[in-house]
């Protein structure tokens, strides 16, 4: 298996976190699944492994919700070891008075109470999962965490990527007379920018041709707008990953979101991309 895949199997007490867990990873590029019968872990590796790399970040819940099946646990990890899986087991655990309060306040009820009393039903699922408890490769109390600490601490355990590798930053261009982009984290208007649409060779073309790109930059207002925008961002985005961010979308606007825009989404493509995560879209260029 490659050395940058992650195979995780998040587990632990009814009420710990697991839900809010596997949307982190969720939301740091992991194919995720919840509620998984331990019986499917085995037959979900094969998929993963025939996958060739396409899928490289896993991460399954697997807890007493299974009922009986949760019993073939060992037996699946077993069979996972023996295809050469390198699965890592996140345990996730809270005190009995934070998990009462959690179940009274969202008003579910135990997986092992359906009727009974539900400290009793946690008595009994530290039971069942003392075992497994023991082969984690890392325990979480989530008691007294909040929901970013709790991404915090997932985050440092098992992401392999660098940090900037966190973020991804969508970058679109588009025309503010289509209308503004309702996503948007960050907005930029190019507008007041000299406009190659009153030229007539250039109005055919977009800010993907080098033509346009060098008649949009080649002015001195442009040159200083530029170097203040990309200071910028260059700013923002340590302190959003610092923050807690996994994606931010930038969206640059001109009349038409054909020269102008374009061109400045090219630039910050090209300024960003290999040290973030970035991707590129021009949402009204071919209008």
């Amino acid at each position: 298996m490659d050395n940058n895949s992650e195979f995780i199997i998040i587990t632990g007490m009814s009420g710990a976190g697991k839900s809010e867990a596997i949307k982190i990873l969720e939301d740091l590029g992991f194919f995720c699944v919840d509620n998984l019968p331990p019986a499917l872990i085995s037959k979900f590796a094969e998929l993963y492994l025939r996958s060739q790399g396409k899928v490289e970040q896993v991460a399954l819940v697997i807890d007493v919700r299974g009922g009986d099946f949760f019993d073939s646990l060992f037996e699946e990890l077993s069979m996972l070891e023996g295809m050469g899986v390198n699965y890592k087991i996140l345990f996730l655990e809270s005190n009995t008075r934070m998990l009462i309060n959690r179940f009274k306040k969202t008003r579910r009820r135990h997986p092992l109470a359906p009727k009974g009393r539900i400290s009793e039903a946690i008595s009994l699922e530290r039971k069942k999962l003392d075992k497994i408890r023991g082969k984690a490769d890392k325990i979480i109390d989530t008691t007294n965490l909040s929901p970013k600490e709790l991404k915090g601490a997932i985050k440092e355990s098992f992401l392999k990527v660098s940090q900037d590798k966190q973020l991804t930053v969508s970058i679109l261009s588009f025309g503010f007379k289509y209308g503004i982009p309702l996503d948007a984290d960050l907005m930029f208007d190019v507008r007041f920018l000299p406009n190659p649409h009153y030229v007539d060779s250039l109005r055919p073309l977009t800010g993907e041709n080098k033509k346009i790109q060098e008649y949009v930059l080649k002015w001195p207002v442009t040159q200083k707008f530029k170097e203040k925008l990309f200071d910028l961002i260059e700013f923002l985005l340590p302190n959003y990953i610092k923050e807690g961010k996994t994606h931010l979308t930038i969206a640059i606007g001109c009349t038409g979101g054909k020269h102008r825009s374009v061109t400045f989404a090219e630039k910050l493509y090209e300024s960003l991309n290999g040290r973030y995560n970035v991707l590129i879209e021009h949402r009204d260029s071919e209008r």
